[in-house]
């Protein structure tokens, strides 16, 4: 059911019947560690590139979500993926591996709420009854693409985030037992003139407030209806740049209740900067830690709002400014369905 003018509802709402995380090195000593399936200790994964290493953390996060589920894997109709390499090729490579059909996106590091939203839709309407979704980003991978290979040292502005090297992946049925996706609202491409790739969190916190606004005006809630409602990888700059912009709109959030994924994956004394980024941000932090906090019954009901700058190497070389997106999914767990 369209709800407004970009807002889907959920009438089946579709069940996260299982969902998987796998991280590197840096996220073992992260706060959110005991949440991860499966933590590496370095980053190459015994892969001879760190390209390669990106591939396999997609393909083990997509296996332990399948084992997990109990569902046989010729069951599984479609993958839903992409990431932040050149033409997606981590995912695609993945999917060679993993042999489902594919449906392959770019959403930066907005992505794991657009696979999700995209599957539900697809699950919703019964045009499949098992869908995978996914994504990945590896630190040593992105960083060369994005800034400047990790071997060179250069020095970064307080602004600047780390990119998590990690994967998370959920398996969506029409029916089962889980956390149940409820709504999503897509978000629209949002460019306020700025360019510095080195503070991304500033050029998507626009974006995050665009469709926030959006979904709580279509799906005529209040902020109040949410347990949690928490931004992809806005880190400390975007997140204080969002909350100021949500006032001035008329949108007042606390603490508790807004926070940001690119802030709960570190601890304060590791050299982050601003935060965490990279598609993995949100997609570990809701496929594991939150999640895992539905089930645990802390929370019934969370607002996932996945921010993505839509810029690349080229078009920063062209002095282009980054345009951002940011699509909100709602998860419910518990009773009120």
């Amino acid at each position: 059911m369209l709800r407004g003018h970009r807002t889907w509802e959920f009438e089946n709402k579709p069940v996260i019947i299982s969902s998987a995380t796998v991280g590197g090195p840096f996220e073992a000593n992260g706060k959110i560690a005991d949440d991860f399936d499966l933590l590496h200790e370095d980053l190459w994964l015994g892969q001879d590139s760190y390209e390669k290493a990106h591939q396999v953390l997609l393909e083990q996060a997509c296996e332990r979500a399948i084992e997990k589920s109990g569902v046989p894997k010729d069951n599984i109709q479609f993958l839903i993926a992409g990431d932040l390499i050149n033409q997606i090729t981590p995912s695609s490579f993945a999917s060679r591996t993993l042999s489902f059909p594919y449906l392959g996106i770019f959403g930066a590091c907005s992505t794991s709420m657009e696979g999700l939203a995209l599957g539900a839709f697809i699950v919703n309407g019964h045009g499949a009854k098992y869908l995978l979704t996914g994504t990945a980003s590896h630190n040593a991978a992105v960083e060369k693409q994005f800034r400047y290979p990790t071997e060179y040292g250069g020095q970064k502005p307080p602004t600047a985030q780390w990119t998590v090297t990690g994967s998370g992946a959920a398996l969506l049925c029409g029916e089962g037992m889980g956390p149940r996706v409820t709504s999503a609202t897509i978000g629209r491409v949002i460019d306020m003139g700025m360019s510095d790739p080195f503070n991304m969190g500033g050029a998507m916190a626009p974006a995050a407030v665009d469709t926030l606004e959006a979904h709580f005006k279509e799906r005529q809630i209040d902020p109040s209806y949410y347990d949690l409602i928490v931004t992809g990888d806005l880190g400390k700059i975007g997140h204080d740049v969002s909350k100021e912009l949500l006032k001035k709109h008329g949108i007042e959030l606390s603490e508790e209740i807004y926070q940001d994924c690119g802030l709960m994956l570190y601890t304060d004394d590791q050299p982050v900067l601003s935060g965490a980024s990279g598609c993995a941000s949100s997609a570990t932090v809701v496929y594991g830690h939150l999640l895992n906090r539905m089930k645990a019954g802390e929370l019934k009901r969370i607002l996932v709002v996945a921010t993505g700058a839509l810029l690349s190497p080229i078009t920063f070389q062209q002095n282009e400014t980054i345009p951002c997106i940011a699509h909100a999914v709602s998860i419910e767990y518990g009773g009120g369905y």
